[in-house]
């Protein structure tokens, strides 16, 4: 790509092209895995609510469903802004609330021993989040942090050891996994495939668990940069609630957004940066796009390099110590 060329019109994309390019591969893939529908997780968040959009232009709402799943730690307008997507689309869907099965497993009982490491005091009535420092300002390693909130509303906020940064992560990752357990039991049950909801961020920055939601069998927009989702989501007509949302987690009992947990800026930028690095398009000529310096910008470019360096794990299938002749059928 010529670097003069470029600017923030890059990520503009032809909305119909788009979606009948998607509908029609979905409708390939669901017809090669011979499943009669989709099953996919609704958050509330713009992602969920696009490839929902997306599923029912591809196939037709009788043939989607869509599932709520809700936890302690969930924002209290989560369940609604999820059930208005499917109210809006018009597709069945089922509330599966998943507090108990986390305490079963001790999920946010292995959460609070392990912020309790570095935070003795932390436990009932408390709330928490962990934050990533930013890139920008960070030119060592990125580590994270705990933030804390007492009852009384007083705050604390402590870097993260390995043990306890490990520790939160894993019993966290116990969310997304029981959410995908849950999509799979309802696609066995209705004979559907699983529809996944990574945007290009997070599927390239290995945003995402896994086989936790980074398990499906069709990733319908992980092609397209955040942006580009908002743009579908305008176009195939998601609530305006939705539209207007911030990013999140919605995984902490704290409120957080996604630039804070894990990416060095807002979508926005990041979304112009990653662009730019993936057609080789110098830190200069970025900078005034996303109102930051060239040295900034190069850092940013670093912090991609080094995402994708360290969460190629998370994208590899199952290795097979020998290998198998995989027989055509």
């Amino acid at each position: 790509m010529d670097p003069k060329t470029f600017s923030k019109e890059s990520l503009k994309i032809n909305c119909a092209d788009q979606v009948q390019v998607i509908t029609r591969e979905i409708q390939r893939l669901l017809a090669s895995f011979k499943r009669r529908g989709l099953v996919l997780g609704l958050s509330g968040g713009i992602d969920s609510s696009v490839t929902a959009a997306l599923c029912v232009r591809a196939v037709g709402r009788e043939r989607v469903f869509g599932i709520h799943m809700p936890d302690q730690h969930s924002s209290a307008d989560t369940l609604s802004l999820s059930q208005s997507v499917s109210t809006h689309f018009g597709f069945d869907s089922a509330v599966e609330e998943i507090t108990g099965i986390l305490e079963a497993v001790g999920c946010y009982a292995r959460q609070a021993k392990a912020i309790q490491l570095v935070i003795p005091e932390y436990g009932k009535g408390w709330k928490s989040k962990i934050v990533l420092e930013n890139v920008l300002t960070n030119q060592g390693i990125n580590y994270f942090s705990v933030v804390a909130q007492a009852p009384d509303g007083t705050q604390v906020k402590k870097r993260l050891p390995l043990e306890s940064y490990l520790g939160i992560l894993a019993a966290t990752n116990f969310k997304q996994r029981v959410r995908k357990m849950m999509e799979y039991y309802y696609a066995d049950r209705l004979n559907f495939a699983v529809a996944g909801t990574p945007n290009r961020l997070e599927y390239d920055q290995g945003f995402f668990v896994k086989l936790g939601d980074g398990a499906a069998d069709i990733k319908p927009i992980a092609h397209l940069y955040k942006s580009q989702v908002y743009q579908l989501a305008e176009f195939l007509g998601v609530p305006e609630r939705i539209r207007r949302r911030p990013p999140t987690t919605d995984t902490y009992s704290l409120q957080q957004g996604q630039d804070e947990f894990y990416f060095s800026l807002p979508y926005e930028k990041l979304d112009l940066c990653l662009y730019a690095k993936n057609h080789a398009i110098p830190a200069e000529v970025v900078a005034p796009l996303v109102g930051l310096d060239p040295a900034q910008v190069e850092r940013v470019y670093k912090d991609i390099d080094m995402k994708r360096s360290s969460t190629r794990y998370l994208h590899l299938k199952p290795q097979l110590v020998v290998p198998v002749e995989e027989l055509n059928v």
